[in-house]
């Protein structure tokens, strides 16, 4: 696929940096050091959660660009989005789908930490076949280097994207109102960018969304869409509740797409950079979209369970931790028969 300008003009750019900017401040602005604390006490939700980010998602990219057979700028490109860590837009799906947001953030920030340690060994690992390919081409075409990851910008890409994370966790220690403001517009901030690079690709390369390869769309939509099924049957299989399940299921689909924009702008070059940087802006219009339909439908299965979450630990809060709340015979749904607490409570687990 030919690209004869380029994708993102300087002002593009500037409005990329600064969506990126918010975003990481955002999720910094919804942490705090016990948050941390949280992860090391209770690490099962977040060792799924890797598990999730770092083991499947690579695989189905991977997967993916070899059953579709990508050329092999997209499949490194798909294979890096499928290494990235989750994002705000993840937490703030998890918040209207009635997922543990707790969760969440609490896998964020474990797979953003990671991810500086993981995605250059998993780019090395599931990329050797593409890089061969791109090698050969560009020596077809004179040139004298091969084509090599650049796993130093990457790392130190992601260095720079954290950042203003730390930044946000101060701003929520000196203020909290201003650090809520923050935390707020994070998730939506990215959904407008997103829309406006769309929007404008559109009008200035109308043309490219007719030339992309049907492959290249079933690999952005499938990415996120086989990262769902498979986040929330892994977390069911082995016993978590229909709240994490949730949380796990969109923090492993939604990957951090606007981090994707920094890695690529900085870290690699033409020939493959507009190409890379194509699929991830496609990447990043069809989660969105993907997204909001697997929340409305969590969100309407997930009504009775998170209500009954709510109830019991208004319960444990007023009459103590040791309160077990009843309920009449056969109102309880099977799946919440030994937990209907969702966790929140010892007191509370039943069976």
């Amino acid at each position: 696929m030919e690209f004869d300008t380029q994708l993102l003009y300087p002002h593009d750019q500037a409005l990329l940096a600064v969506m990126i900017f918010v975003i990481m401040l955002g999720m910094g602005a919804s942490l705090t050091v016990n948050d941390f604390r949280a992860v090391a006490r209770r690490p099962r939700g977040v060792l799924v959660g890797f598990l999730s980010q770092f083991g499947l998602m690579p695989l189905i990219a991977l997967g993916l660009s070899v059953v579709l057979n990508f050329d092999p700028a997209f499949a490194i490109a798909l294979i890096l989005i499928g290494c990235l860590p989750g994002g705000t837009t993840s937490n703030m799906f998890t918040y209207f789908s009635r997922g543990s947001v707790a969760l969440s953030i609490s896998m964020t920030t474990a797979s953003t930490v990671m991810a500086l340690f993981m995605m250059p060994i998993l780019l090395k690992a599931y990329t050797g076949r593409f890089i061969a390919e791109i090698s050969a081409g560009m020596r077809a075409a004179g040139a004298e280097a091969d084509f090599v990851i650049p796993t130093g910008n990457i790392i130190s890409s992601l260095v720079l994207v954290l950042v203003p994370v730390a930044m946000g966790m101060v701003l929520r220690r000196k203020s909290p109102d201003w650090a809520k403001v923050a935390e707020d517009t994070a998730g939506f901030v990215a959904v407008i960018v997103i829309l406006y690079l769309i929007g404008t690709a559109f009008i200035r390369h109308g043309a490219l969304f007719g030339q992309t390869p049907w492959q290249v769309y079933a690999g952005t939509i499938g990415l996120g869409m086989v990262g769902f099924f498979f986040g929330y049957w892994f977390s069911r299989l082995i016993g978590m509740f229909p709240l994490f399940q949730r949380a796990v299921s969109l923090e492993t689909g939604i990957q951090n797409g606007p981090v994707s924009f920094a890695i690529i702008l900085l870290s690699f070059r033409e020939p493959v950079q507009s190409q890379m940087l194509w699929l991830a802006i496609l990447y990043s219009t069809f989660i969105v979209m993907s997204s909001s339909v697997i929340t409305l439908y969590f969100r309407k299965r997930g009504k009775l369970d998170y209500d009954i979450h709510k109830n019991s630990v208004i319960h444990n809060r007023l009459f103590g931790e040791n309160y077990v709340t009843e309920y009449p015979e056969g109102f309880l749904p099977r799946r919440l028969l030994k937990d209907p607490s969702q966790g929140s409570c010892p007191a509370q687990v039943r069976g």
